[in-house]
Protein backbone atom coordinates (compact mmCIF):
# COMPACT_ATOMS: atom_id res chain seq x y z
CA UNK A 1 0.00 0.00 0.00
CA UNK A 2 1.39 3.62 -0.92
CA UNK A 3 2.22 5.92 1.97
CA UNK A 4 -0.26 8.72 2.29
CA UNK A 5 1.52 12.28 2.07
CA UNK A 6 -0.06 13.41 5.40
CA UNK A 7 -0.13 17.06 4.13
CA UNK A 8 -1.68 16.35 1.32
CA UNK A 9 -4.33 14.35 2.70
CA UNK A 10 -5.20 17.67 5.10
CA UNK A 11 -5.07 20.12 2.30
CA UNK A 12 -7.58 17.91 0.68
CA UNK A 13 -9.89 17.91 3.57
CA UNK A 14 -9.87 21.01 4.04
CA UNK A 15 -10.80 21.65 0.47
CA UNK A 16 -13.41 19.33 0.77
CA UNK A 17 -15.14 20.63 3.91
CA UNK A 18 -14.34 24.28 2.15
CA UNK A 19 -16.91 26.39 -0.39
CA UNK A 20 -14.45 28.35 -2.69
CA UNK A 21 -16.33 31.09 -4.38
CA UNK A 22 -14.77 32.74 -7.70
CA UNK A 23 -11.74 34.83 -7.76
CA UNK A 24 -11.76 38.10 -7.75
CA UNK A 25 -9.83 40.10 -9.83
CA UNK A 26 -9.58 43.86 -9.66
CA UNK A 27 -6.93 46.95 -9.59
CA UNK A 28 -6.03 50.08 -10.65
CA UNK A 29 -3.90 51.96 -13.66
CA UNK A 30 -3.64 55.23 -15.42
CA UNK A 31 -1.04 55.52 -18.33
CA UNK A 32 -0.76 58.36 -21.21
CA UNK A 33 1.73 60.86 -22.78
CA UNK A 34 2.00 64.37 -23.10
CA UNK A 35 4.03 67.42 -24.32
CA UNK A 36 4.51 70.62 -23.04
CA UNK A 37 5.77 74.06 -23.64
CA UNK A 38 8.89 74.14 -21.97
CA UNK A 39 9.74 70.72 -20.18
CA UNK A 40 9.30 68.73 -22.69
CA UNK A 41 7.24 66.27 -21.69
CA UNK A 42 4.03 65.26 -19.11
CA UNK A 43 4.63 67.88 -16.37
CA UNK A 44 3.07 66.83 -12.75
CA UNK A 45 3.31 70.22 -10.00
CA UNK A 46 1.36 69.76 -6.68
CA UNK A 47 -1.45 67.47 -7.37
CA UNK A 48 -2.57 67.45 -3.51
CA UNK A 49 -3.29 71.46 -3.84
CA UNK A 50 -4.03 72.29 -7.29
CA UNK A 51 -5.81 69.12 -8.94
CA UNK A 52 -4.60 65.87 -10.89
CA UNK A 53 -6.66 66.47 -14.09
CA UNK A 54 -3.73 66.71 -16.74
CA UNK A 55 -0.90 67.35 -13.85
CA UNK A 56 0.10 63.49 -13.94
CA UNK A 57 3.85 62.62 -15.60
CA UNK A 58 4.04 58.74 -14.73
CA UNK A 59 2.29 55.41 -15.39
CA UNK A 60 0.58 53.65 -11.99
CA UNK A 61 -0.87 50.35 -12.08
CA UNK A 62 -2.11 48.01 -9.37
CA UNK A 63 -3.34 44.06 -10.19
CA UNK A 64 -5.26 42.10 -7.01
CA UNK A 65 -6.71 39.07 -6.67
CA UNK A 66 -8.67 37.85 -3.77
CA UNK A 67 -10.14 34.90 -2.80
CA UNK A 68 -13.40 33.96 -0.56
CA UNK A 69 -13.09 31.18 1.17
CA UNK A 70 -16.10 30.07 3.37
CA UNK A 71 -16.44 27.43 6.65
CA UNK A 72 -19.52 27.91 8.18
CA UNK A 73 -19.78 31.38 9.34
CA UNK A 74 -16.76 32.12 8.69
CA UNK A 75 -15.74 33.84 5.68
CA UNK A 76 -12.10 33.68 4.66
CA UNK A 77 -10.69 36.11 2.20
CA UNK A 78 -6.52 36.25 0.95
CA UNK A 79 -6.02 39.19 -1.02
CA UNK A 80 -3.25 40.68 -2.70
CA UNK A 81 -1.90 43.37 -5.06
CA UNK A 82 1.22 44.07 -6.96
CA UNK A 83 1.79 47.83 -7.86
CA UNK A 84 3.87 49.61 -10.24
CA UNK A 85 5.03 53.01 -11.07
CA UNK A 86 7.30 53.65 -13.82
CA UNK A 87 7.68 56.97 -15.87
CA UNK A 88 5.95 55.61 -19.01
CA UNK A 89 9.12 56.91 -21.42
CA UNK A 90 9.46 53.67 -22.92
CA UNK A 91 7.74 50.37 -24.46
CA UNK A 92 9.95 48.66 -22.23
CA UNK A 93 11.56 50.13 -18.76
CA UNK A 94 12.53 49.40 -15.47
CA UNK A 95 9.95 49.88 -13.06
CA UNK A 96 9.11 49.51 -9.27
CA UNK A 97 6.93 47.10 -8.23
CA UNK A 98 5.64 46.29 -4.64
CA UNK A 99 3.89 43.52 -3.36
CA UNK A 100 1.17 46.45 -1.82
CA UNK A 101 -1.05 43.92 0.04
CA UNK A 102 -1.04 40.01 0.67
CA UNK A 103 -3.70 39.76 3.91
CA UNK A 104 -5.80 37.53 5.19
CA UNK A 105 -9.41 38.50 6.73
CA UNK A 106 -11.51 36.60 8.64
CA UNK A 107 -14.95 37.93 8.97
CA UNK A 108 -17.15 35.83 11.67
CA UNK A 109 -13.97 34.13 13.56
CA UNK A 110 -15.33 36.10 16.73
CA UNK A 111 -18.77 34.08 17.68
CA UNK A 112 -19.58 37.39 20.07
CA UNK A 113 -19.61 39.44 16.81
CA UNK A 114 -19.79 38.07 13.34
CA UNK A 115 -19.82 41.01 11.60
CA UNK A 116 -16.12 42.06 12.71
CA UNK A 117 -13.02 40.80 10.90
CA UNK A 118 -9.84 39.67 12.30
CA UNK A 119 -7.02 40.68 10.30
CA UNK A 120 -2.93 40.15 9.33
CA UNK A 121 -0.76 40.90 6.39
CA UNK A 122 -0.35 43.65 4.57
CA UNK A 123 -3.14 45.63 3.41
CA UNK A 124 -4.37 48.96 2.14
CA UNK A 125 -6.03 49.82 5.80
CA UNK A 126 -9.25 52.22 5.54
CA UNK A 127 -7.66 54.45 3.01
CA UNK A 128 -9.22 57.87 2.99
CA UNK A 129 -8.94 59.94 -0.15
CA UNK A 130 -10.19 62.76 -2.53
CA UNK A 131 -9.85 61.66 -5.83
CA UNK A 132 -9.52 64.44 -7.67
CA UNK A 133 -6.12 65.89 -6.36
CA UNK A 134 -4.66 62.33 -5.22
CA UNK A 135 -4.84 63.13 -1.88
CA UNK A 136 -4.61 60.50 1.03
CA UNK A 137 -5.16 62.42 3.90
CA UNK A 138 -5.34 59.29 6.29
CA UNK A 139 -3.49 55.98 4.72
CA UNK A 140 -1.74 54.23 7.77
CA UNK A 141 -1.52 51.59 5.28
CA UNK A 142 1.25 48.83 6.16
CA UNK A 143 1.95 45.17 7.90
CA UNK A 144 -0.12 44.60 10.96
CA UNK A 145 -2.98 43.15 12.11
CA UNK A 146 -6.25 43.85 13.96
CA UNK A 147 -9.66 44.08 13.91
CA UNK A 148 -11.93 45.58 11.68
CA UNK A 149 -15.97 46.62 12.66
CA UNK A 150 -16.05 45.23 16.26
CA UNK A 151 -19.94 46.33 17.41
CA UNK A 152 -19.67 48.85 19.82
CA UNK A 153 -23.69 50.05 19.96
CA UNK A 154 -24.40 50.96 16.75
CA UNK A 155 -21.03 51.91 16.14
CA UNK A 156 -18.13 50.37 15.21
CA UNK A 157 -14.60 50.04 16.32
CA UNK A 158 -11.39 48.86 14.60
CA UNK A 159 -8.20 48.82 16.21
CA UNK A 160 -4.69 48.20 14.19
CA UNK A 161 -1.30 47.67 14.88
CA UNK A 162 1.11 48.45 12.07
CA UNK A 163 5.11 48.64 11.69
CA UNK A 164 6.22 51.90 9.78
CA UNK A 165 9.67 51.51 8.78
CA UNK A 166 12.98 51.56 10.39
CA UNK A 167 15.43 54.45 11.37
CA UNK A 168 18.83 53.83 9.84
CA UNK A 169 21.47 55.43 11.86
CA UNK A 170 24.71 52.96 11.70
CA UNK A 171 25.84 53.07 7.94
CA UNK A 172 24.14 51.93 4.92
CA UNK A 173 22.70 48.97 6.03
CA UNK A 174 18.80 48.47 6.82
CA UNK A 175 19.83 45.96 9.44
CA UNK A 176 22.04 48.35 11.51
CA UNK A 177 18.80 50.33 12.47
CA UNK A 178 18.48 51.91 16.07
CA UNK A 179 14.85 51.91 16.03
CA UNK A 180 11.82 50.56 14.52
CA UNK A 181 8.50 52.77 14.19
CA UNK A 182 5.00 51.31 14.51
CA UNK A 183 1.34 53.10 14.74
CA UNK A 184 -1.20 52.51 16.63
CA UNK A 185 -4.57 52.88 14.84
CA UNK A 186 -7.57 53.88 16.45
CA UNK A 187 -10.93 54.40 14.65
CA UNK A 188 -14.70 54.84 15.61
CA UNK A 189 -16.85 54.72 13.07
CA UNK A 190 -20.99 55.19 11.74
CA UNK A 191 -21.45 57.94 15.03
CA UNK A 192 -24.60 58.81 13.89
CA UNK A 193 -25.93 62.82 14.00
CA UNK A 194 -28.70 64.51 12.35
CA UNK A 195 -30.46 63.04 9.33
CA UNK A 196 -28.20 61.45 6.62
CA UNK A 197 -25.13 62.15 8.66
CA UNK A 198 -22.45 60.16 10.21
CA UNK A 199 -19.24 60.92 12.43
CA UNK A 200 -15.99 59.16 12.17
CA UNK A 201 -13.15 59.47 14.79
CA UNK A 202 -9.84 58.48 13.85
CA UNK A 203 -6.83 58.51 16.35
CA UNK A 204 -3.60 57.37 14.62
CA UNK A 205 -0.56 57.09 17.27
CA UNK A 206 3.34 56.93 15.88
CA UNK A 207 6.00 55.89 18.50
CA UNK A 208 9.05 53.76 17.74
CA UNK A 209 10.88 51.25 19.76
CA UNK A 210 14.95 51.55 20.37
CA UNK A 211 17.36 48.78 19.34
CA UNK A 212 19.97 48.15 21.21
CA UNK A 213 23.14 48.54 18.36
CA UNK A 214 26.12 48.94 20.79
CA UNK A 215 26.21 52.69 20.97
CA UNK A 216 24.10 53.68 18.54
CA UNK A 217 22.38 57.24 18.39
CA UNK A 218 18.72 56.71 19.64
CA UNK A 219 15.45 57.88 18.65
CA UNK A 220 15.32 61.22 18.44
CA UNK A 221 12.09 61.77 17.52
CA UNK A 222 8.97 62.06 19.57
CA UNK A 223 5.84 60.36 19.11
CA UNK A 224 3.39 61.68 17.25
CA UNK A 225 -0.09 61.36 17.20
CA UNK A 226 -2.60 62.60 14.75
CA UNK A 227 -6.16 63.07 15.35
CA UNK A 228 -8.94 62.64 12.89
CA UNK A 229 -12.70 63.86 12.57
CA UNK A 230 -14.79 62.81 9.38
CA UNK A 231 -18.09 64.34 8.88
CA UNK A 232 -20.37 62.78 6.10
CA UNK A 233 -23.25 64.33 4.74
CA UNK A 234 -25.44 62.48 2.41
CA UNK A 235 -27.22 64.70 0.20
CA UNK A 236 -30.10 64.25 -2.29
CA UNK A 237 -28.08 64.98 -5.26
CA UNK A 238 -24.67 63.42 -3.80
CA UNK A 239 -22.47 63.49 -0.69
CA UNK A 240 -20.06 66.28 1.18
CA UNK A 241 -17.27 65.52 3.79
CA UNK A 242 -15.66 67.72 6.31
CA UNK A 243 -12.73 66.65 7.56
CA UNK A 244 -10.69 68.42 10.65
CA UNK A 245 -7.11 66.84 11.71
CA UNK A 246 -4.49 67.57 14.17
CA UNK A 247 -0.63 66.76 14.27
CA UNK A 248 1.94 66.53 17.05
CA UNK A 249 5.44 66.21 15.75
CA UNK A 250 6.13 64.65 12.85
CA UNK A 251 2.72 64.24 12.30
CA UNK A 252 2.03 68.23 12.69
CA UNK A 253 4.68 68.38 10.16
CA UNK A 254 2.29 66.27 7.59
CA UNK A 255 -0.80 67.90 8.62
CA UNK A 256 0.63 71.65 8.22
CA UNK A 257 3.42 71.74 5.57
CA UNK A 258 2.80 69.15 3.01
CA UNK A 259 -0.12 66.66 2.17
CA UNK A 260 0.65 63.91 4.32
CA UNK A 261 -1.23 60.82 5.23
CA UNK A 262 -0.08 59.86 8.81
CA UNK A 263 3.00 57.27 7.40
CA UNK A 264 6.25 57.88 6.54
CA UNK A 265 7.04 59.40 9.72
CA UNK A 266 10.36 61.19 9.98
CA UNK A 267 12.38 59.69 12.97
CA UNK A 268 15.87 60.41 12.59
CA UNK A 269 15.93 63.69 13.69
CA UNK A 270 14.76 65.83 16.47
CA UNK A 271 13.93 69.39 14.94
CA UNK A 272 10.11 68.11 14.36
CA UNK A 273 9.82 67.65 17.81
CA UNK A 274 7.59 70.82 18.61
CA UNK A 275 5.68 71.01 15.54
CA UNK A 276 1.48 71.27 15.84
CA UNK A 277 -0.28 71.29 12.55
CA UNK A 278 -3.96 71.17 11.51
CA UNK A 279 -5.79 71.29 8.40
CA UNK A 280 -9.58 72.12 7.64
CA UNK A 281 -10.96 70.16 4.25
CA UNK A 282 -14.31 70.01 2.40
CA UNK A 283 -14.92 67.81 -0.45
CA UNK A 284 -17.37 66.17 -2.38
CA UNK A 285 -19.16 65.69 -5.35
CA UNK A 286 -22.91 66.94 -6.18
CA UNK A 287 -25.09 66.55 -9.67
CA UNK A 288 -26.18 69.87 -11.36
CA UNK A 289 -29.31 68.71 -13.25
CA UNK A 290 -29.09 65.76 -15.82
CA UNK A 291 -26.03 67.28 -17.57
CA UNK A 292 -23.47 68.52 -15.12
CA UNK A 293 -21.79 67.10 -12.04
CA UNK A 294 -19.05 68.68 -10.16
CA UNK A 295 -16.35 67.70 -7.31
CA UNK A 296 -14.35 69.85 -5.68
CA UNK A 297 -11.55 70.17 -2.66
CA UNK A 298 -11.67 73.71 -0.38
CA UNK A 299 -8.46 72.88 2.31
CA UNK A 300 -6.98 75.49 4.88
CA UNK A 301 -3.51 74.02 6.58
CA UNK A 302 -1.53 75.79 8.91
CA UNK A 303 1.32 75.32 11.78
CA UNK A 304 3.53 76.63 14.41
CA UNK A 305 7.21 75.43 14.99
CA UNK A 306 7.38 73.63 11.77
CA UNK A 307 11.09 72.10 11.34
CA UNK A 308 12.68 73.56 7.73
CA UNK A 309 15.71 70.43 7.50
CA UNK A 310 18.36 73.45 8.47
CA UNK A 311 17.31 73.18 12.65
CA UNK A 312 15.46 75.99 11.58
CA UNK A 313 11.66 76.80 12.29
CA UNK A 314 9.03 78.76 10.62
CA UNK A 315 4.84 79.08 11.04
CA UNK A 316 3.08 78.22 8.17
CA UNK A 317 0.07 78.08 6.75
CA UNK A 318 -1.69 77.74 3.34
CA UNK A 319 -4.81 77.18 1.49
CA UNK A 320 -6.09 74.97 -1.64
CA UNK A 321 -8.99 75.46 -4.24
CA UNK A 322 -9.80 72.81 -6.27
CA UNK A 323 -13.27 72.18 -8.78
CA UNK A 324 -14.15 69.79 -11.32
CA UNK A 325 -17.04 70.63 -13.09
CA UNK A 326 -17.97 68.25 -15.95
CA UNK A 327 -20.56 68.39 -18.84
CA UNK A 328 -22.48 64.99 -19.75
CA UNK A 329 -23.01 64.90 -24.02
CA UNK A 330 -24.47 61.43 -23.72
CA UNK A 331 -23.87 58.14 -22.11
CA UNK A 332 -20.29 58.04 -23.10
CA UNK A 333 -18.71 61.69 -24.08
CA UNK A 334 -18.24 64.15 -21.66
CA UNK A 335 -16.29 67.37 -21.19
CA UNK A 336 -14.35 67.74 -18.34
CA UNK A 337 -12.85 71.26 -16.89
CA UNK A 338 -10.36 71.70 -13.75
CA UNK A 339 -9.48 74.31 -12.10
CA UNK A 340 -7.60 74.87 -9.06
CA UNK A 341 -5.40 77.19 -6.84
CA UNK A 342 -3.04 76.77 -3.80
CA UNK A 343 -1.31 79.37 -2.15
CA UNK A 344 0.38 80.11 1.59
CA UNK A 345 3.00 81.66 3.20
CA UNK A 346 5.69 80.56 5.43
CA UNK A 347 7.17 83.19 8.62
CA UNK A 348 9.77 82.76 10.18
CA UNK A 349 13.73 83.59 11.10
CA UNK A 350 13.03 87.02 10.17
CA UNK A 351 11.66 86.42 6.75
CA UNK A 352 8.30 85.59 4.99
CA UNK A 353 8.12 83.12 1.87
CA UNK A 354 5.31 82.80 -0.22
CA UNK A 355 4.57 79.80 -2.38
CA UNK A 356 1.71 78.87 -4.42
CA UNK A 357 0.63 77.23 -8.31
CA UNK A 358 -2.38 77.69 -10.08
CA UNK A 359 -4.07 75.21 -12.85
CA UNK A 360 -6.57 75.37 -15.54
CA UNK A 361 -7.16 71.96 -17.45
CA UNK A 362 -9.70 71.11 -20.20
CA UNK A 363 -10.32 67.50 -21.16
CA UNK A 364 -12.87 66.19 -23.96
CA UNK A 365 -13.16 62.41 -22.72
CA UNK A 366 -15.07 59.10 -23.31
CA UNK A 367 -16.26 56.86 -20.50
CA UNK A 368 -18.05 53.70 -19.70
CA UNK A 369 -21.32 55.76 -18.25
CA UNK A 370 -22.51 58.90 -17.32
CA UNK A 371 -21.18 59.15 -13.94
CA UNK A 372 -18.87 61.26 -12.61
CA UNK A 373 -17.15 58.15 -11.28
CA UNK A 374 -17.61 55.90 -14.44
CA UNK A 375 -14.52 54.71 -15.47
CA UNK A 376 -12.66 53.24 -17.48
CA UNK A 377 -11.76 56.45 -19.02
CA UNK A 378 -10.08 58.08 -22.44
CA UNK A 379 -9.17 61.95 -22.11
CA UNK A 380 -7.77 64.24 -24.25
CA UNK A 381 -6.53 67.45 -22.48
CA UNK A 382 -5.15 70.38 -22.32
CA UNK A 383 -3.79 72.24 -19.49
CA UNK A 384 -1.84 75.82 -18.25
CA UNK A 385 0.10 75.64 -15.22
CA UNK A 386 1.15 78.58 -13.05
CA UNK A 387 4.10 79.38 -10.82
CA UNK A 388 2.90 81.80 -8.92
CA UNK A 389 5.88 82.49 -6.69
CA UNK A 390 8.32 82.01 -9.53
CA UNK A 391 9.77 78.74 -7.41
CA UNK A 392 11.01 77.45 -10.58
CA UNK A 393 8.28 74.73 -9.93
CA UNK A 394 9.29 73.24 -13.77
CA UNK A 395 12.98 73.03 -13.65
CA UNK A 396 13.11 75.44 -16.35
CA UNK A 397 13.24 78.57 -15.28
CA UNK A 398 9.97 79.58 -16.63
CA UNK A 399 6.75 80.57 -14.68
CA UNK A 400 3.91 79.03 -17.16
CA UNK A 401 3.95 75.75 -18.42
CA UNK A 402 1.07 74.26 -21.38
CA UNK A 403 0.98 70.50 -21.91
CA UNK A 404 -1.16 68.56 -24.18
CA UNK A 405 -1.74 65.16 -24.03
CA UNK A 406 -4.10 62.09 -23.61
CA UNK A 407 -4.46 59.29 -20.77
CA UNK A 408 -6.38 56.19 -19.77
CA UNK A 409 -7.36 56.29 -16.06
CA UNK A 410 -9.19 52.52 -14.77
CA UNK A 411 -10.60 50.73 -11.71
CA UNK A 412 -12.82 47.73 -11.31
Amino acid sequence: MKKVNLLTAAVSAALLSTSALAVDFNGYMRAGTGISGNSGSDVSVNKNGIGRLGNENDNYSEFGLSQDLQTGEINWRIESMIASGAPGANGWEDADFNVAQFAVKAKGALAFDRGATLWAGKTYYQRKDIHITDFYYLNTSGTGGGIENLSIGNQKLSLALIQDGDNTTVGTDPNNSDSSGYILDARLANIGLWSDASLEIALAYNFAMDKDTGGAVSEQADDGLLATAILQQGLSNGFNQTVFQYGTAGYGVQAANFWGSGSYYARGTDQYNDSTGYRLINWGVISMGDSWEMGHQLAYLAGQDIGDGTGQQYDIDQYSVVVRPMYKWNDTMRTVFEGGYNAGERLGNGSTEDFGNAKFTVAQAWAMGSSFWARPEIRVYGSYILDTENDDAFGTGNDTEYVVGIQAEAWW
